[in-house]
């Protein structure tokens, strides 16, 4: 195995070991046992993310961008901007009832605890979400909608928007606070958002 090789081989078992203790055990999870679990040492955490903080935000990316990239398939190509919210809606719904979704609904939990208990890790993390945000709004920029496209600006609102409503949403229906929750409730909620957010006139 390449040096390189080894460096990722370490590095996944650190964010697989990080996932499963930062779930169960929040603000309180230990750098030592986070590498024991991995098979490493803590010198192995500072070498490849130089802090708890940065071991955390790193977490989240590796678990974002999987997400993110399910959402860009989940859209059909061509879509105006109410097809594309639809679908997207509708993608998440489904995946509040598949397995796993507590752990994911328990996790987001955990990281803002985290983020409330140490400032510097609350900064890394929004900005990770925030750069997480910015393909959800590209793939928003420029659909058809009414007589015009949609602005990159406008895009960015509603990209906002979109993900306080599932994260919402989401942690609702998962810990049974949503019954009425239904996929047609959040698609239409969800094109309510975009049609309230893009009521000027589009870009022609």
């Amino acid at each position: 195995m390449s040096r390189a090789e080894t460096k990722e081989r370490n590095r996944r078992a650190l964010l697989d070991a990080a996932g499963e203790l930062v779930a169960r055990d929040g603000y309180r999870a230990r750098l030592d046992e986070i590498a024991e679990r991995a098979g490493l040492t803590t010198g192995a955490v500072y070498s490849l993310f130089g802090s708890k903080s940065g071991l955390v935000t790193a977490l989240v990316a590796d678990r974002l961008g999987p997400y993110y990239e399910e959402i860009a398939r989940a859209v059909p190509e061509g879509a105006d901007l109410l097809g594309a919210v639809d679908a997207l809606a509708r993608h998440h719904r489904r995946g509040w009832e598949a397995p796993g979704a507590r752990a994911v609904v328990g996790l987001q939990i955990t990281l803002l605890d985290m983020a409330l208990r140490d400032d510097a890790l609350g900064e890394r993390l929004a900005v990770a979400v925030r750069e997480q945000d910015t393909h959800l709004a590209e793939l928003l920029t420029g659909r058809r909608h009414g007589k015009g496209t949609v602005p990159a600006e406008r895009a960015r609102r509603l990209a906002l928007a979109l993900r306080a409503l599932f994260v919402g949403l989401g942690q609702g229906v998962v810990l049974g606070l949503a019954p009425g929750a239904d996929e047609e409730h959040v698609a239409a909620a969800a094109r309510a958002l975009a049609e309230g957010l893009t009521t000027e006139p589009a870009t022609p």
